[in-house]
């Protein structure tokens, strides 16, 4: 059975000495040329004083540029292919002796492809009943419904109210705000509702309100907050009729018939896309199981950073500062190894199985989804270009387009099972 250990080489390189001369010679010109010395012009200092003053920095510029050259014909005379930089010990650099050193370093995996075609996977085509397109009309009705100011009046159960919220304590960043609550609405937390219910217009309250440990915003999760309200409306939903003419001020539609075909194609293919994506991931462990090879741990450990910004960029999505989050990485690596061995693994399938099909990014694909980054990020598209250029994005597209088609071609390939 392959282990990471496999990846990893080592060489015992030596540089000729008369190469080392050559080096030498050279660089301790460019310092005599260089150097600044008392009593002599640029470039008229005597060579022994030239190496005797400088004698440790021309030892490090011949190091620096003959080692990492000596690497490269090695290993380019090996064809192997190195994955992150190498560590050069054991170096020797005596004086009438060829520079020897050692070098360690581990190369991208070689593998052969076991078979990736027919493999069987658990799919079955989703099914829509009128239940659900039933259920998905009315939330848009709900999404249309018009809030009408009753006459002022006590408040009372399922009420909704436009309530002036003001935190007095408990909250870093305080709120100051106009927000709508519906009384023992199933959203509304029972504090607030216990709160508001009796209370007239313009009748300040005050509360405090303990979030559960998993609330949806961050800043509140866990925390008891102490608030005021001043409740300034009471409101009555109304909620359009469901009719052709909902269906038309919706959109491109002629009738309800028309929007209902269309929401149920929606569910369809909204269903479709999640037992799909299950597929393919079972599809991906397949693959993985039955394809066991080393990988570099520098192909891990980049993993692992791309794996821990991805969730340090969702907490920043809910609030939280990334630069408060502090990282113990040898816990961090230890916990997610697994996964990122994983991850790497199916990539380097994914890419080999993509090769030897010809599959690839098209550069209208490419073209595509810049154009769909730029919408999303408000920004003309050359602009949206020139930067993704900037940051070496491009390949990485291209790359992730090939990853997915790469998939979609195993999935329609593969034996799809009840």
């Amino acid at each position: 059975m392959s282990t990471e250990v496999d990846c990893k080489r080592s060489l015992e390189i030596e540089i000729p000495l008369e190469e080392v001369e050559k080096a030498n010679t050279r660089v301790t010109d460019s310092f005599r040329q260089r150097a600044r010395l008392p009593g002599f012009r640029p470039g008229k200092a005597p060579l022994s004083m030239i190496q005797s003053r400088f004698k440790g920095e021309i030892r490090n510029e011949i190091i620096e540029l003959l080692v990492p050259q000596a690497f490269r014909e090695r290993v380019t005379k090996e064809e192997l292919k190195v994955v992150g930089t190498p560590d050069i010990s054991e170096l020797r650099f005596e004086p009438g002796e060829p520079i020897r050193f050692k070098a360690e370093f581990e190369i991208a995996p070689e593998f052969d492809l076991g078979e990736y075609r027919g493999l069987p996977v658990k799919y079955e085509e989703p099914t829509v009943t009128d239940e659900e397109v039933d259920k998905r009309l009315e939330s848009m009705r709900e999404s249309k419904a018009d809030y009408i100011n009753l006459d002022p009046r006590p408040i009372e159960t399922n009420d909704y109210v436009l309530v002036h919220l003001k935190s007095l304590e408990g909250l870093a960043e305080p709120i100051d705000q106009d927000v709508q609550i519906q009384v023992a609405g199933e959203d509304t937390l029972p504090e607030f509702s216990e709160a508001l219910t009796g209370a007239g217009p313009d009748e300040v309250k005050e509360v405090a309100v303990t979030y559960p440990e998993d609330y949806g915003q961050t800043r509140l999760a866990g925390k008891t907050v102490r608030f005021q309200l001043t409740p300034k409306f009471v409101r009555k939903k109304e909620l359009p009729a469901l009719d052709d003419e909902f269906a038309r001020d919706l959109g491109d539609y002629q009738n309800l018939s028309e929007l209902r075909d269309a929401v149920h194609k929606s569910i369809f293919h909204e269903k479709q896309y999640v037992a799909q994506q299950a597929g393919k991931e079972e599809l991906i462990d397949k693959l993985v199981q039955t394809n066991e090879f080393p990988v570099p741990e520098a192909y891990v450990d980049r993993q692992i950073e791309n794996q821990v910004r991805m969730q340090l960029s969702d907490l920043a999505g809910h609030g939280v500062d990334p630069g408060d989050v502090k990282l113990d990485w040898a816990k961090v690596k230890e916990k997610q190894r697994d996964k990122a061995v994983r991850n790497v693994r199916a990539s380097l399938l994914l890419e080999k199985i993509g090769e030897r099909e010809s599959i690839s990014a098209t550069k209208d694909e490419v073209d595509r989804e810049i154009q769909r980054i730029a919408r999303q990020e408000r920004e003309a598209v050359p602009v949206t270009r020139a930067r993704l250029e900037k940051e070496g994005a491009i390949g990485r597209i291209a790359g992730h387009i090939q990853t997915e088609k790469t998939l979609q071609f195993l999935f329609d390939q593969a034996q799809k099972q009840a």
